[in-house]
């Protein structure tokens, strides 16, 4: 089997832009998309789910690295889009992270985006590894040098 490179890499913006075209810009009171949805975290597959009844339709996908969460990618059924979802999910996911203590690291262009809308969770930010997605982009603090989260980025690019 043959993969594309280039037609995924393509696909992914595709869908980031799609994403991100879709975030409302409601103050997250408002934060809910038209629809009851459960946001699990499927820890064994290093990802959030956003279910509607039994069906997936929309996940963010994450890893951990030196004790950060790195936000990877997101992903929102194309029949479900324009609806909230994206925005609600990644809204639970970083309340859920906030609980938890972690910081994270951004390569989600939508997180990103999301956060630069909604600037109470900036803090979230690890200052030293804010990743390539974070918004407004951050230089990296000087020190240490995290080759792991430099080949998770080298491998999405």
């Amino acid at each position: 089997m043959t993969i594309n490179l280039g037609a995924e890499a393509s696909a992914r913006e595709e869908n980031n832009a799609a994403l991100i075209a879709a975030l409302d810009e409601a103050s997250l009171s408002e934060v809910e998309s038209s629809w009851e949805l459960d946001v699990l975290n499927d820890a064994e597959h290093g990802r959030w789910i956003a279910a509607l009844g039994d069906e997936a339709i929309a996940e963010l996908s994450y890893r951990f690295v030196g004790g950060r969460v790195v936000l990877l990618t997101t992903w929102v059924d194309p029949a479900y889009r324009k609806n909230r979802v994206a925005t609600e999910l990644v809204s639970r996911v970083l309340d859920e992270i906030r609980e938890s203590g972690k910081k994270i690291t951004i390569i989600c262009p939508v997180v990103g985006e999301f956060i630069d809308r909604n600037p109470a969770y900036a803090d979230l930010i690890d200052k030293v590894h804010p990743g390539a997605g974070a918004y407004p982009k951050h230089k990296p603090a000087e020190g240490g040098h995290d080759e792991e989260l430099t080949a998770i980025e080298r491998d999405l690019a």
